[in-house]
């Protein structure tokens, strides 16, 4: 299916269609329908993003359509720091920047519809001016999307951030995994360099400069990732507060807030999540009649953030009152949880509780891999039957009975059939 771009000359129903269009793709499409929508204004190699509406994954690249893979060398999140800190949020810039390994001509365009901006950078086909009118019309199309996904975020449905959090686990599973082995592998190509076994001291010398480069290199990635997949308590609060404020401008309810005493890191699901639901019992309360003061607060513990609204209302609200904001789904999403405490005539306190781990996944049945005739095998074995009994039981014969013994011990990884059976006790 071809895809639907914009020309210099093109109407403002064709650039409301493109835009629609992009916004409208699933998650993982959005750059790629993004590049092939502006490719006619601004012909490009590949197009690289920085963004914060994306916990799990704030870095994102793509080869443009018709590009050749290895056209443009592997674009990294590092090569993209010059541009993040010069690059202003509505002016778009043309110049020259190190992408992809090499120097090369790109258009940089800052969008300020998130926070902490969001980067958009496209590595050209060729170094020519661009004409004012067509960067603006990718700046106006990066702020949509931006603001599109900034309206999720803050929104947080809870597909969302059941999606987010199970992409960020495996994602930080990954960084990880892949920080381990590297520093792993340097550290011991350290330590064998420096071996005085090793005459050419020149090349050691090298080597081992190489090695802590890479090392500083490394560590200086895994900073990058966390800053932008993460924020402290005292600065997302302080970003909830912002927010609420506005909704009580006019209005005789006094709010009054209580910062976290401490800015330990915060993965953005959860940072996001809890503003969501704050901001969401926060208008639950000021529904009631009778309320002059409403308290919001945050505390951190070493395991959960609890995320506190109370209020001097009528105390008549319940979870049900909070339904229609979908509070608890969103909770659910997280492995969270909502406690609301209403004394008649005093008021009503609001707690949800947010894990600050992302939830251990349910630990896979050992037995999973046996089919159900297998099944029916082990569970003999494990009541001690030989191999003639199975076979009675079953109506199969001995030699069929040893074929599913065997495949049985090694789908579980075990030895002996007494292995087998005190596996299948573990988890009866």
């Amino acid at each position: 299916m071809e895809h639907s771009g914009l020309t210099p000359s093109a109407p403002a129903a064709s650039a409301l269609a493109a835009a629609q269009d992009v916004i409208r793709q699933p998650l993982g499409q959005v750059l790629p329908r993004l590049s092939a929508t502006v490719a006619p204004l601004v012909p490009h190699l590949a197009v690289a993003e920085r963004s914060t509406h994306c916990a799990h994954s704030p870095f994102k690249s793509h080869t443009a359509a018709g590009v050749p893979d290895g056209a443009v060398g592997r674009i990294t999140s590092a090569e993209l720091d010059p541009l993040v800190a010069s690059v202003s949020a509505g002016s778009p810039w043309q110049g020259t920047a190190h992408i992809g390994g090499a120097d090369r001509p790109v258009l940089a365009v800052a969008s300020e519809a998130t926070d902490r901006s969001a980067l958009l950078v496209l590595v050209r086909a060729d170094d020519g001016p661009l004409a004012a009118s067509d960067t603006a019309v990718v700046q106006a199309l990066w702020d949509l999307v931006t603001s599109h996904f900034d309206r999720l975020v803050t929104e947080a449905l809870p597909g969302t951030l059941a999606r987010s959090r199970a992409s960020a686990g495996e994602r930080a599973r990954v960084i990880a995994e892949l920080s381990e082995n590297h520093a792993t592998a340097l550290s011991g190509l350290l330590s064998v360099l420096r071996s005085r076994n090793l005459d050419d001291a020149a090349a050691r010398a090298t080597a081992v400069d190489l090695a802590v480069t890479a090392l500083v290199d490394l560590r200086a990635e895994t900073e990058r990732d966390r800053a932008v997949a993460e924020e402290p308590a005292t600065d997302a609060f302080a970003r909830l507060t912002d927010s609420l404020r506005p909704l009580v401008r006019h209005s005789p309810v006094r709010l009054e807030f209580g910062a976290p005493e401490s800015a330990r890191p915060l993965a953005a699901d959860v940072a996001h999540a809890a503003r969501a639901v704050v901001r969401a019992m926060l208008l639950t309360c000021l529904d009631q009649d009778a309320v002059s003061r409403v308290h919001v607060g945050w505390s951190l513990a070493d395991t959960e953030l609890r995320a506190t609204v109370r209020d001097d209302g009528p105390g008549a609200l319940s979870a049900c009152s909070l339904g229609p904001q979908r509070v608890g789904e969103r909770l659910e999403a997280l492995g969270g949880r909502l406690d609301v405490d209403a004394v008649p005539g005093w008021g009503t306190t609001a707690t949800a509780t947010f894990p600050l781990g992302t939830p251990q996944a349910a630990p896979e049945d050992p037995l999973a891999p046996l089919g159900a005739r297998e099944l029916e095998v082990l569970t003999h074995l494990a009541r001690g039957h030989r191999n003639r009994v199975i076979a009675q039981e079953l109506h199969i014969s001995e030699s069929t009975v040893k074929f599913h013994v065997a495949n049985i011990l090694t789908k579980l990884g075990v030895a002996t059939r007494g292995e087998a059976s005190a596996l299948f006790h573990a988890v009866a």
